[in-house]
């Protein structure tokens, strides 16, 4: 199994990718989606369950209505350290629950970095994908057999991901070299401001 990743500033394009990749026959426990929640855009079940109290604790506080839920089994929100609140689901959503609950050691125990260079992803894009999730992006990857590798990094290019090295550029000009979870997480103002500069029309 190799990994195929895509970070996307529109969470409804990281749908339809997961959506594109599903229809390609891989497996919903072999895909995960991460997507930044600070602003409670993605609403809880109706079991009363408080976001901004409760997600901090690290774990899985309820299933989230309707979007993705239909795709992939366990979405619900969960917090990440230097990310913030996050709606996720899939096996790297399992394996950061388990971290943030001392279930699992090692890689994973590093959050959000470990657990994507856990899966292969080279550690310099962890950082941006990192970083990315947490200016409110939504992360999408994938385990895929060698025989599917081609079609899906074939639906992840067409699809309108973010170019990796062109936004690691744009963070760096700013003066950011590496995502740090001993930071706080952005504020809804400030997602909404990184959402708006990174739209579609400025190719970054």
């Amino acid at each position: 199994m190799r990994t195929v990743t895509g970070l996307f500033d529109s969470y409804a394009d990281a749908e339809s990718a997961v959506s594109k990749l599903r229809s390609l026959g891989i497996d919903h426990d072999e895909i995960s989606i991460v997507s930044n929640n600070s602003d409670s855009r993605h609403k809880i079940d109706a079991d009363g369950n408080d976001v901004a109290e409760d997600a901090g604790k690290g774990a899985g506080i309820g299933a989230v209505l309707g979007g993705t839920g239909g795709l992939l089994t366990g979405l619900g929100i969960m917090a990440i350290p230097g990310v913030g609140p996050v709606v996720a689901a899939g096996w790297l959503a399992a394996t950061l629950a388990g971290a943030a609950t001392g279930a699992v050691v090692g890689g994973a125990a590093g959050g959000l970095i470990g657990a994507l260079t856990d899966a292969g992803v080279d550690e310099r894009d962890a950082h941006v994908y990192a970083e990315g999730v947490r200016r409110g992006g939504t992360l999408v990857t994938a385990r895929v057999p060698d025989t599917l590798i081609g079609a899906a990094e074939d639906i992840l290019a067409k699809s309108p991901r973010v170019d990796i090295a062109a936004r690691r550029n744009a963070y760096s000009e700013g003066g950011w070299k590496s995502f740090d979870p001993t930071l706080d997480p952005y504020t809804p103002a400030e997602v909404e401001q990184e959402r708006r500069r990174y739209d579609r029309s400025t190719g970054i």
